[in-house]
C-alpha cells in the first residue's frame, strides 16, 4: 500500500519515496518482500502518488491504481476479485527485512491476521501514533502489515522494532535512521 499522501509527513517529496537511510521507504519494504517468501508482488498507488508509480513500474513491480479516497476504502479495491489470503504491507516500514515478512507468514494460521505493537513500545520509541486499540489493559497500535483472509480476524501482538516504526512523521524517519 504506497498511495498516501503523507500530510502528516510534511516532506515535498510523496511519502513513499521518502528515504531513509538513503533509500526510499517503499524501496525498502520492496526489498524485504523480494527476500520473503512472498511470491507475488503488488503496488497499490494513487493520484497522489504519481512519482511512486513511475518509480516501480520501471522496477517491473505490477501496479494496481487505487482512486485514492482513503486508505480502506483503496485496499478494498486492492482486494476487490482477488483470491484470499492476501499480505498487505504498508511503504512505511521501512525497517521491515525478509525475515520480519516470513515470521507474519509464518504465524499467520488461515482467516485474517493483524498485527499489532504495544503503545508502549512505540512511545519508548519516542514514535508518534494516531490509531489504537485497546486489548484488555494493553493499548495496541495497528503495526501496517496484515493479511486479509475470508474468515475470522485474530490479533499477534510483537514488541520486535521492525513492526513498530512506521514513518509518519519526520520525527518517525529520524528515529528509523538511528535504529537503522
Amino acid at each position: 500500500m504506497c498511495g498516501g499522501e503523507g500530510t502528516r509527513l510534511d516532506t515535498p517529496v510523496e511519502k513513499p519515496l521518502y528515504e531513509i537511510g538513503g533509500d526510499p521507504m517503499v524501496c525498502r519494504v520492496l526489498n524485504a518482500l523480494e527476500a520473503s517468501a512472498v511470491e507475488h508482488i503488488h503496488a497499490a498507488v494513487s493520484p497522489a502518488t504519481p512519482e511512486t508509480r513511475e518509480r516501480l513500474a520501471a522496477e517491473h513491480v505490477a501496479i494496481i491504481d487505487t482512486p485514492g479516497t482513503g486508505y480502506v476504502e483503496d485496499l478494498q479495491h486492492v482486494l476487490d476479485g482477488r483470491e484470499l489470503p492476501v499480505l498487505t504491507v504498508a511503504a512505511d516500514l521501512p525497517l521491515l527485512d525478509g525475515k520480519a515478512v516470513d515470521y507474519v507468514l509464518e504465524i499467520h494460521e488461515g482467516g485474517s491476521l493483524s498485527v499489532y505493537t504495544p503503545s508502549e513500545v512505540k512511545t519508548a520509541l519516542g514514535l508518534g501514533y494516531d490509531i489504537t486499540v485497546e486489548a484488555g489493559e494493553r493499548t495496541l497500535v495497528p503495526s501496517g502489515i496484515n493479511v486479509v483472509g475470508d474468515r475470522e480476524d485474530s490479533r499477534h501482538v510483537t514488541e520486535d522494532f521492525r513492526f513498530a516504526v512506521n514513518v509518519n512523521r519526520r520525527r518517525d524517519g529520524q528515529i528509523a535512521e538511528a535504529l537503522l
